[in-house]
């Protein structure tokens, strides 16, 4: 395990902030919450805390130098990725998608199936790149809708996870800007960018985003952090883990921004923290701070989250969140705040291998806690997470 307390809590705390923190690490980890982990703090200045526990793989202990697949964490890079465009006026979040990519207008939404057959209608509305961003565009994952696996099995299409341009043709399961739905709306934002910008998606972010913001373990492909990545484990029906192999797709036709990024912990928190300083880092600015508090604010436009109830259960619990939560133009927002943890205005996502971050805008706080297994928000992980945070604020 490993603390670096850059810049620090008062001074008469911090040796027990650290070590209740760390606490809570461990005894995830003993009692086989999870199967390792890996977490941080900070705040707009410098990390504040670092810790770990357990093998990232058999024989090699967590660190902060441990390299995780991110999953959707790489959603909020992708947004950023748009509102950097945004805010130099080559799009607005209003500017419909097909006007950028027509495909999107071959798109129809399935309203159930004859026999075989899917039935599928032209959509009665035009989706937009806000629409994408905040997961209104009528796009679900076949994790989360069981209407798509369906489609799935009788077209041949394809998962988004296969890499192939083909696979970002999933159906629509409702109109755009009519319901929350999670699926592969980041991937057909980060094709936007490619089509405005003329930069394939991982030079883009390369260049305007990782490097900038020091970014330097954070890659599209895993080739420089082999040696350093973990193991991914799924929890098994016995309440045990076993090795499990996921992945994003190697040298893929497309780098879906819903998925691609492997990263570490405290490169992810120098991303936290750009946010923090409202779209800076160490004195380079990627985002115009009118940019920023936009790309923070509720967006959906009346809209607001709605419970996800698992088709795939070995895959990911239910994800629940208190009614009125939003979502920005790159998180998931908590409107209310939570007693004893994060605060109202807070954003946040994850990864499904249970890499979670959130930002506390107004406690001047961003955080993750990482580890790679399965289910995604399973119970023992949940109450890891939520130990875990509620020992950071009451350390603050």
């Amino acid at each position: 395990m490993r603390h670096d307390l850059a810049l620090a809590w008062p001074r008469e705390h911090r040796e027990n902030v650290m070590s209740h923190l760390q606490a809570v690490l461990d005894r995830a980890t003993d009692a086989g919450d999870v199967p390792f982990v890996v977490a941080m703090t900070a705040n707009s200045r410098g990390v504040t805390f670092s810790g770990a526990a357990g093998d990232a793989r058999q024989g090699v202990a967590a660190n902060e130098d441990t390299a995780f697949r991110i999953f959707s964490m790489t959603k909020a890079v992708g947004s950023v990725a748009a509102m950097i465009l945004i805010d130099r006026g080559r799009i607005s979040m209003d500017t419909p998608v097909a006007d950028v990519l027509p495909d999107w207008n071959d798109l129809g939404v399935l309203e159930g199936f004859d026999g075989d057959e899917p039935i599928l209608r032209a959509p009665k509305t035009r989706a937009t790149l806000r629409h994408l961003a905040t997961h209104t565009s009528g796009m679900e994952y076949e994790f989360w809708n069981p209407d798509v696996p369906k489609y799935m099995e009788l077209t041949g299409h394809p998962t988004v996870l296969s890499g192939l341009k083909s696979s970002l043709m999933y159906p629509l399961t409702t109109d755009p800007g009519t319901r929350w739905g999670y699926g592969p709306s980041i991937d057909w934002l980060g094709q936007v960018v490619e089509a405005v910008d003329g930069r394939r998606i991982d030079a883009f972010c390369q260049q305007e985003i990782l490097e900038p913001l020091g970014m330097n373990d954070t890659a599209f492909e895993p080739d420089r952090l082999t040696d350093r990545l973990c193991a991914v484990a799924m929890r098994g029906e016995d309440g045990e883990f076993r090795p499990h192999d996921l992945a994003p797709p190697a040298n893929p036709e497309f780098y879906g921004m819903g998925h691609a990024l492997y990263s570490t912990a405290p490169d992810y928190l120098r991303f936290l923290r750009m946010v923090l300083n409202r779209g800076q880092l160490d004195g380079n600015r990627i985002l115009s701070e009118h940019a920023v508090d936009a790309m923070v604010s509720d967006q959906m436009n009346g809209l607001t989250f709605q419970p996800m109830t698992s088709v795939a259960p070995p895959v990911s619990a239910d994800v629940e969140f208190p009614e009125g939560t939003t979502h920005s133009f790159a998180f998931l927002r908590h409107e209310a705040g939570i007693p004893g943890m994060r605060s109202a205005g807070s954003l946040s996502w994850a990864g499904v291998c249970n890499t979670h971050y959130w930002i506390d805008p107004s406690r001047d706080l961003a955080s993750v806690i990482m580890t790679q297994s399965l289910p995604f928000l399973e119970r023992r992980f949940l109450k890891t997470y939520q130990a875990y945070e509620q020992a950071v604020y009451a350390g603050l």
